[in-house]
This record gives C-alpha cells, sequence and structure tokens, in this order.
C-alpha cells in the first residue's frame, strides 16, 4: 500500500496527458435526486486514461531498455496510450490488437506511430502473440493494467478527483476490466480519503474481478461479452485483484441496456458520446442508487468516463437499447382477435402513452400477434401496470423487455410472405409523431378491408416512417385511395417495388 501510494504521489503523466475536469450532469442529477459529476478522461489527448498508466511506465525505462522498443496488448486504449507515449520518447511501438477491435482504434494506433498486428478473436489471445514477440524480439512489454507504475499513473484520476473536489463525496464509481485504474483509484482515495466508497463496476457478461473476489482468487472466465469491449478481459491482474479486494467497497454489475442509456444521459447532459466501456461507471452508479435508496445521501457520486474511442456504427445499437436500459419503453408481445374494434380497445388500454414500435403480420387464422412498444415514464411499476390492464381486458400478453431474443432480433422479423392475401396492396406512410395517428389510420379503412401488415419504429425523427399492408379488392382500389388521401399521411403505394414482390407479397 505505501509502495502504490508513493508512486501515485510521484507518477509522471503530465508530460501528454491533461488534468480532465468533473463535469455536472444536471438532468441526470434531477432525475436521481443526487447530485452527479462526470471525470471526463475522454478528454485525455488519445480519449482515454490509458495515456496515464502507458507514459508513467515508459518514462521510468532507462535509455537501453527504450532502445529495444515497446510492446503491448489492448483492446484499443491502451494500444494509442503505448503509441502517443513510446512516440514521445522517441522508441519504436508495437501493439498486438484483436482482429475485432473498432477500427476507429486501429487507425489511432497507426497514427501515432504504432506498428499493429492483429492476431485472436480476444484480448487474451493477442496478449499471448505479444508475449511471444517479447520472447523473439526482446522489446518491453507494458502490461495494460498488472504493473504498479501503470497502476500508479492511472491512480491519478483519483488524486485530481480528490483535488479538485474537496465537498463531501458519498461513492467514486470506477469501470473494471482488468482492474488497474480502479486499483490505482481505490489505492489513493483510501489514503486521503478514508471515507468516501469507491465501487468498481462490470458488464454482466464480464464480470471478471466480480468472479475473483468472489472465488477469493484470480480466476479466468470462459468468455466475456464483447460489447464494451473496453473492459472486455477474461482474467484479472494479480496486483489489481490484491488492491481491488482489499480496497474497493463493492462491485456493481450492469447489462447492456442499462450501458446504452448511460451513453444516452452523458450525451444528454455533457454532449459527449463515451464508448460503451466509458459509460460502464455511470451506469453502475445509476444502479447503485437505485438499489440504495437514501445511502449516503450527504455526499455527490462521482463516474469515470474512461474513454470515448466508440465506432459511429455502434451507434446505432446504443440508440436502439437505452430507452429500454433506462427503462423509459416497455416491450410486449399481445394476442388478440384480428379484428379492428380489438386493435382499438388494445390502443385504448394504453392510456394515452406513445406507441415506440408496433409490429403485426396478417397470419390468417384470426389472431392477431404483435409487438408492441410502449412509452414509459416510471419503469418497471408502470409497465407492470400495463400488462396488468392489457390481460385484465383478456388479452394475452407476454413482457419481452428482457427478453434478448426479442430485443436483438424478433422485434426486427415481423413480416414474410403471408399466403391467401392475392388483393393486397403495400403502403409506405410518413405518420405525425402524436398519439391518436393508428386509430385515426384504422378508422380511416373501410370495414372490409384487412390490416394485413403493420412495421412502425420510432427513430426520433418528427415523421414516423411506417409500412403498411391492406387487402382490397380491385374494385375498391379507388376508394382506399381517396380514403388515404382525405387521411392526409404522405404515403407512396409500394405494392410493386422489388422488395415488397420478394419478400412479402404471398399472391
Amino acid at each position: 500500500m505505501q509502495d502504490i501510494i508513493r508512486r501515485i504521489l510521484t507518477a509522471r503523466v503530465y508530460d501528454v496527458a491533461v488534468e480532465t475536469p468533473l463535469d455536472p450532469l444536471p438532468r441526470l442529477s434531477a432525475r436521481l435526486g443526487r447530485r452527479v459529476l462526470l471525470k471526463r478522461e475522454d478528454l485525455q489527448p488519445v480519449f482515454s486514461f490509458k495515456i496515464r498508466g502507458a507514459y508513467n511506465f515508459i518514462s521510468a525505462l532507462s535509455p537501453e531498455a527504450l532502445a529495444r522498443g515497446v510492446l503491448c496488448a489492448s483492446a484499443g486504449n491502451h494500444a494509442q496510450g503505448v503509441a502517443m507515449a513510446a512516440q514521445r520518447r522517441g522508441a519504436k511501438a508495437v501493439i498486438v490488437m484483436p482482429v475485432t477491435t473498432p477500427a476507429i482504434k486501429v487507425s489511432a494506433v497507426q497514427a501515432l506511430g504504432g506498428e499493429v498486428v492483429l492476431h485472436g478473436d480476444s484480448f487474451d489471445e493477442a496478449f499471448a502473440e505479444a508475449r511471444r514477440i517479447e520472447a523473439r524480439t526482446g522489446a518491453v512489454f507494458i502490461h495494460p493494467f498488472d504493473d504498479p507504475d501503470v497502476i500508479a499513473g492511472q491512480g491519478t484520476v483519483g488524486l485530481e478527483i480528490l483535488r479538485r473536489h474537496s465537498a463531501p463525496i458519498a461513492a467514486i464509481f470506477v469501470p473494471i476490466g482488468g482492474g488497474g485504474l480502479a486499483a490505482g483509484v481505490a489505492a489513493i482515495v483510501r489514503f486521503l480519503r478514508p471515507e468516501v466508497r469507491v465501487i468498481g463496476v462490470e458488464p454482466v457478461d464480464a464480470p471478471t474481478m466480480h468472479a475473483a473476489l468472489k472465488a477469493g482468487e484470480v480466476v479466468t472466465l470462459d468468455q466475456v461479452g464483447l460489447f464494451a469491449d473496453g473492459v472486455a478481459v477474461r482474467r484479472a491482474g494479480d496486483h489489481t485483484f490484491r488492491l481491488c479486494r482489499e480496497l474497493l467497497d463493492e462491485i456493481v454489475l450492469v447489462d447492456t441496456d442499462a450501458i446504452c442509456a448511460a451513453v444516452k444521459d452523458v450525451f444528454e447532459d455533457a454532449r459527449a458520446a463515451p464508448e460503451p466501456s466509458g459509460a460502464l461507471a455511470l451506469a453502475g452508479l445509476k444502479a447503485w442508487v437505485a438499489a440504495n435508496p437514501g445511502v449516503a445521501a450527504g455526499g455527490d457520486l462521482i463516474a469515470i468516463n474512461s474513454g470515448a474511442n466508440l465506432n459511429f456504427d455502434r451507434l446505432r445499437h446504443v440508440a436502439e437499447r437505452a430507452e429500454l436500459g433506462e427503462g423509459t419503453e416497455g416491450l410486449f408481445a399481445v394476442t388478440l382477435p384480428d379484428r379492428r374494434e380489438d386493435y382499438l380497445a388494445f390502443l385504448g388500454l394504453l392510456d394515452g402513452r406513445s406507441v415506440t414500435a408496433f409490429n403485426y403480420r396478417w397470419s390468417g387464422d384470426g389472431t392477431a400477434r404483435i409487438v408492441v412498444g410502449v412509452a414509459l415514464k416510471t419503469g418497471a411499476a408502470e409497465r407492470a401496470g400495463v400488462a396488468a390492464a392489457v390481460r385484465a381486458a383478456g388479452y394475452g400478453l407476454e413482457d419481452l423487455s428482457d427478453d434478448e431474443t426479442a430485443k436483438l432480433h424478433v422485434r426486427h422479423m415481423i413480416g414474410g410472405r403471408a399466403s391467401g392475401l392475392p388483393h393486397e396492396r403495400i403502403f409506405r406512410f410518413q405518420f405525425p409523431e402524436r398519439p391518436g395517428a393508428f386509430i385515426r389510420f384504422m378508422s380511416a379503412l373501410q370495414p372490409l378491408w384487412n390490416l394485413t401488415l403493420f412495421h412502425y419504429r420510432n427513430h426520433g425523427d418528427d415523421v414516423g416512417r411506417v409500412l403498411a399492408g391492406v387487402d382490397a379488392p380491385p374494385a375498391d382500389h379507388a376508394a382506399l385511395t381517396a380514403a388515404l388521401d382525405a387521411l392526409g399521411y404522405p404515403y407512396v403505394d409500394e405494392t410493386d417495388n422489388p422488395a415488397a414482390r420478394m419478400f412479402l407479397r404471398g399472391g
């Protein structure tokens, strides 16, 4: 403990790193009833805290060691830190990265002068390859987390928090992969402000340190989830395990949806876009507050945003899952008679709540099976109330809000070719994004025209984009066109669209 504190207090990081701010998150603070601040390590030159540990390690190397070059294995952020630190010290850097590493991180390492070697599907495979290169070349290996100088460099994050924030702190939330940041922050906080809780946060599908603490020793997980790739580590470090075991108050586990919701929280309050592992600590903070109402209410809560190296493509998944993660959307499978009056009755049971998704395909057996998203304000209790009201009306309902298969796949697969619909017409609409739009649409259709397809998902636009099918005989086509024109929703007839013809119209 004395050794790691000495190393933190004498760490050399500011040749390349900057002292990052503690930004308040006013909207989230108002929601939680607690003052929440975010430590902005995403503002480092490499957009991650990893530059601290990497440079602290390299700055201690002798000229002879620097001449041999440095080497590391990393999923991305440590790689950029090593590449920048080596560039500043005039050393060659070889970086071994898993082939699954986001392209933004690979190109960033190359831009900093690092030689990238892509190897394996996971950090562990990249790590083993880096060790083989070390044995062959004599380059100095820089461990991403399990080294005293690396831990000390990361510990300067905690030192800055305490220096900038002299007011009472209830807890500091730290993301954990291998544990370098958590070990360093916990060490300096315990030394200077022992009354402050230090709480680690891990993804529920990558509970590396949590599993080690539970077992009483470092363990190797069979596999870890890759969504939060910055913390996708199967085995914690030996040094970091010993420090975390002694110094952490607890570890909180959060799922992908909670991480996505935290990304949205950061964006809304700070106009920043953290990577999933960067938002991990804030997701844990929210989960901890929900599980511990009123605990240590006298102090502020601080989460460390560890990085912002986010692949742009990842935003699609984040946006899709954020509402589920923050409890503002429920996803249900509803079964009801395939009749107009039952659709209207079902929508009435939602009591004015906005429909965020509505996916249906005609089956021909007189039963409609719908996947529907519903906007919520108060989370799980309100979700349960909606489900109870629908069931009480005699309709079947399954709550799919926590069903990974439904959220990832099934909700997007409602459709397909339906036989027995020789007169089906397919239309693409722009619905106004307001309650009652679907009811107006249903009311515009004549009773003999069956709704055969409806696909809608709220994407945050000013209009709702809908694909709908209507079964109307040729003699009614003019009347159907007149009814849709009178409805006033912009639409395009896509009946002869090649995609509709190949994948939707069954004839």
